[in-house]
Parts: structure tokens; C-alpha cells; sequence
């Protein structure tokens, strides 16, 4: 039990940090074989380990905190951020992670670990719980991005619903880093239902609308195949009323 409460601040630690706090490999392998015997610590991956408590016999960090110890530059976005920020509509067994390095999608305590799809490196938070994260904005503006792959068209507005306030700078800088046409059209076609109670001011959308192009597209995979009316502000063939995709029940997953 010498090194218990050292990794029990840790909460969930690498290999490496065994090694850093026992002095030496050997003595690293051998506390990990003694603790994992004993259940003071599980296995979350390779080289990966999380402390449990004595009390609960639960790990003592939360998913979020284990997802961004799976990489040195871990971090966690789209869905799995708007949950850590409390806006999620529905609580998914899954967290996705970015990071450079690749892995595999796996499974510890009952919670899938995906890797996202490639995103920026900015606007990412360390939070005092040990949990790296994207920033509201940031959440934003991956999750428009990438909706069809993560989520769905109704869980991203009920997310984006719960929102109180974004900054028009941040979301301009995102948008700036990716420099995607098309998600200028999507970000300001869905904000602009928001934009009231977000406080978002009105050179956000005309900046937004002076980085589109001038071909018309359809706003996500499969809306040629519903019924959809042209936005003319967007040049984006949508739903005509974004909104009721959400009182329907609707989902649009690719």
C-alpha cells in the first residue's frame, strides 16, 4: 500500500508514471502485478491503468478523465464534450477522443473508447479534474461538422438548445482552422436559429456568408430523398423548419 494514495491522486496513470514513481521498471512491473492482485487497480488498456477506491470498489476517475490519459495529447470532443458540460440530451455509453496518435476502439467498464474523426488542435481546456476537453465553441463546431457520423441532426439541436451563450470570436477561429466552405453554411444556417438567446450578433453570419460559395448544396447525406426547400440566405436545400426535426423525433445518422 506504500504508493496507494500517490495513485489514487493520479487516478488513472501510464506505465511510464509507475516507472516515475517507483524509480525503475522492475519495480514498476512489480507493484502493477501486486496491485492489479490485490484490486487496487484495473488494467484499462495496455500500459494504461486506473486506481480503485477502497470504498466503492469503483475506479476513482470518471470516463472523461481516463479517455484523456489514452494519449499524451488525448482530449475529448463532439458528443462526449457536450456531455462533460452537462448540455447532452442522451447519455451515450461511448467517448470520443482525439488525439495524434492512433488506436483502437475499445471497451473498459462497460464504456466504449472511439477515436473522432481528425480535428484541430485548438480550443482545448485541461480542467482541474484531470480531464482535457474542447471548449463549448469547439463543441460546436465539430459536432455541425461531423453530425452524421456523431449524434445525429436532433441530438446536435437538443444539445445546441441547452446552450446559454458562445462567443462569436471563438466560433470564428474554429471555423477559420478548418477553412470548410460548406461548414461556414451549416454553422450559420443552424446558429442562426439560436441566435436570439445566444447572443450572437449579426456580423457573425455575415462573415459566415461571405466565406460560402455560390454553388447550392444539400445541408446533409440523404435530404434529396425528403422533403426540403431552398434557403436562399444559405444556398443550402434543408428541412423546412429545422426545428421540427426535433419535435418529430427525427434522426439523421449517415
Amino acid at each position: 500500500m506504500k504508493h496507494y494514495e500517490q495513485l489514487v491522486r493520479l487516478g488513472c496513470f501510464s506505465r511510464k508514471d509507475a516507472v516515475s514513481l517507483t524509480g525503475s521498471v522492475g519495480a514498476a512491473n512489480s507493484l502493477l502485478f501486486s496491485y492489479k492482485k490485490k484490486g487496487l487497480i484495473q488494467s484499462v488498456r495496455r500500459d494504461l491503468f486506473v486506481t480503485m477506491s477502497l470504498e466503492t470498489h469503483q475506479p476513482v476517475s470518471h470516463r472523461f478523465a481516463i479517455a484523456s490519459h489514452i494519449a499524451d495529447d488525448a482530449f475529448i470532443t463532439h458528443h462526449s464534450a457536450f456531455e462533460y458540460y452537462g448540455y447532452a440530451n442522451q447519455v451515450y455509453y461511448e467517448v470520443y477522443v482525439a488525439s495524434k496518435e492512433r488506436f483502437r476502439t475499445f471497451e473498459y467498464d462497460g464504456v466504449t473508447y472511439r477515436q473522432s474523426p481528425p480535428c484541430l488542435n485548438i480550443g482545448v481546456e485541461e480542467k482541474l479534474d484531470g480531464t482535457r476537453v474542447t471548449d463549448i465553441e469547439r463543441t460546436v463546431i465539430d459536432s455541425i461538422r461531423d453530425f452524421e457520423k456523431i449524434g445525429g441532426l436532433e441530438e446536435l439541436l437538443r444539445c445546441t438548445d441547452l446552450i446559454p451563450y458562445l462567443d462569436c470570436d471563438k466560433l470564428l477561429r474554429y471555423l477559420a482552422g478548418y477553412g470548410q466552405s460548406f461548414l461556414y453554411q451549416k454553422t450559420g444556417y443552424i446558429l442562426e436559429y439560436f441566435k436570439a438567446d445566444m447572443k450572437l450578433n449579426e456580423n457573425f453570419f455575415e462573415i459566415c456568408k461571405g466565406k460560402i460559395s455560390k454553388s447550392k448544396r444539400y445541408f446533409y447525406h440523404g435530404i434529396q430523398h425528403e422533403p426540403n426547400v431552398l434557403n436562399k440566405d444559405w444556398l443550402l436545400f434543408t428541412p423546412k423548419d429545422l426545428l421540427s426535426v426535433t419535435r418529430k423525433g427525427g434522426s439523421f445518422i449517415a
